[in-house]
């Protein structure tokens, strides 16, 4: 794997961005990385092809395909614990200078680690929501329902690479049986937002007044490739406000950015908590 260190010169400019301004993070998939879970566009990580949503809502075989593939990533994900960048985002919040986090990220690392003003743009791993009637269960039950339908399915297939939505990369998915909801009998997907897919406007609102409330915004850890995150930086920017990008890789965002650092998460956070 590939590193990019952060030098002391880019931590003094970082610190002299922020010192004296709250900001916000707007984090990725680039922060998890340390805590074991590959981000999906770094320069390390392989092609992937995320599901989409109306590939989910359209067809049975790839409903399938993703629940037998999420069954098993779930249980890694749920093992996974908080890394540096995530406690020093957290210890920064509690002394005042980050007045939240907007992730992009479904792991609820953040969470683990103390942060808590936390919007999940794109929702969380551990709900289960029915598209018909809306019932939401948690992930734990949908995982009981799985194994109790496909009860040799996690011996068969063993260790796989697992993506940050919990997905896992694995092929023979075909047998693979997927329950529907108890309540009404309707489609169950996940409760977070697919490829394809809005997120809900009020939850976008509340990320837009977030960013506002801060004086500056931080990235953490993303390519901003997709425009559920790239509109807060445009936002800032327009707003006068500075953009700090910390990642390992060009981004969507990088024209935009008042300070642009090519290096790690963790350890460019943990530099920024000491020295502010």
């Amino acid at each position: 794997m590939t590193t990019a260190t952060t030098s002391p010169a880019e931590v003094d400019r970082l610190v002299d961005l922020l010192r004296g301004r709250t900001f916000t993070a707007l984090t990725g998939a680039g922060i998890s990385t340390d805590s074991g879970i590959p981000d999906y566009r770094g320069p390390d990580s392989p092609p992937r092809n995320p599901m989409t949503y109306q590939q989910f809502v359209s067809d049975q075989r790839f409903r399938r395909h993703y629940w037998a593939r999420n069954h098993i990533g779930w249980r890694h994900l749920r093992r996974t614990d908080p890394n540096e960048g995530h406690r020093a985002l957290a210890r920064m919040e509690q002394r005042g200078l980050v007045t939240g986090v907007i992730t992009q990220n479904v792991d609820l690392l953040h969470q683990a680690a103390g942060s808590e003003r936390v919007i999940d743009l794109h929702g969380h791993y551990n709900e289960v929501i029915c598209l018909q009637c809306g019932t939401v269960i948690t992930r734990a039950a949908m995982h009981e329902r799985l194994d109790a339908l496909n009860p040799d399915f996690t011996r068969e297939v063993g260790d796989v690479e697992v993506a940050p939505d919990a997905d896992a990369v694995i092929e023979a998915t075909g047998d693979f049986v997927v329950p529907d909801c108890e309540v009404c009998g309707g489609m169950l997907k996940p409760h977070i937002v697919y490829f394809g897919e809005n997120v809900p406007k009020a939850r976008v609102a509340e990320a837009f007044a977030l960013v506002d409330f801060g004086q500056a915004l931080l990235v953490v850890g993303s390519s901003l490739t997709v425009m559920s995150g790239l509109r807060f930086v445009r936002h800032a920017h327009k707003q006068g406000m500075p953009v700090a990008i910390v990642n390992r890789g060009t981004t969507r965002g990088d024209e935009l950015a008042t300070l642009r650092i090519e290096a790690g998460t963790s350890e460019t956070l943990t530099a920024l908590d000491a020295a502010l």
